[in-house]
């Protein structure tokens, strides 16, 4: 059966497809508009191996993921682009794509709802353990934060305080905490999507297969809101400190 394809939602696919081609043959600037108004924060958060995980979000992170895969399809002659583009588009981002896609695409290619959720039983562990190693730098560069504000709380008391140098190094501390709270606002998306096709699996599903599933969300969620609350913390001990 071809999947139909939203006149909106088939523009962003193919226009992903042109940003991803000019990527890979060097016609596009290689700098996010985020990465470029974040120059200041720490290159843990901007240029490890986890940084683009969860740095954009829907149709967003998936347009260069699924670029090659899309422009493949657009080539390729089949006669259902429609639904070749989907499949590279869950292919390279999985949930990202929005649930209602995620879903779709999981029953064209799998008519037992046993297999559709056993598939997305480890997409669900790959997309925790990408909050894990996010959480893992996050951990990181917080402590250093918080170092940092410590150092810089000790000088106000004793009078010492350089106050360009610390305007510089609490610019670089807001941004921090900027990138990450973006990346929680997507990671809470992805858990919320994967709790919407779990939810619309649940008539035809196991019970004891969807409660497999939610302990599954369950876990990557408690991983997202341990980070959260460092999050606030690290954001509420920056908001102690004033320069008058």
């Amino acid at each position: 059966m071809t999947m139909t394809v939203p006149t909106l939602f088939k523009k962003l696919l193919i226009g992903s497809a042109v940003a991803g081609t000019l990527f890979l043959t060097g016609c596009a600037s290689t700098g996010s508009n985020t990465l470029s108004a974040n120059r200041s924060a720490d290159s843990r958060l901007t240029q490890g191996n986890d940084a683009q995980f969860f740095s954009k979000s829907g149709v967003q992170a998936c347009a260069a993921g699924a670029a090659v895969g899309i422009a493949g399809c657009m080539i390729s002659g089949t006669s259902d682009r429609n639904t070749c583009m989907i499949a590279a588009g869950i292919t390279a981002c999985g949930v990202a794509m929005g649930a209602n896609y995620y879903l779709d695409q999981r029953r064209s290619e799998y008519a037992s709802t046993t297999e559709r959720l056993a598939v997305m039983s480890q997409d669900i562990q790959n997309d925790t353990q990408k909050v894990i190693a996010r959480t893992e730098t996050a951990r990181q560069v917080m402590a250093d934060d918080r170092a940092r504000i410590e150092r810089l709380q000790q000088e106000i008391s004793e009078q010492q305080l350089d106050r360009v140098a610390a305007e510089r190094e609490l610019a670089a501390i807001d941004s921090n905490i900027s990138i990450l709270r973006r990346d929680l606002n997507n990671m809470q998306s992805t858990v919320m999507e994967y709790e919407e096709v779990a939810e619309a699996e649940r008539q035809e599903a196991n019970p004891e297969e969807i409660k497999e599933i939610e302990q599954e969300i369950d876990v990557m969620k408690y991983q997202v809101l341990a980070l959260q609350q460092e999050v606030d913390d690290l954001y509420n001990m920056r908001s102690a400190i004033t320069l008058g």
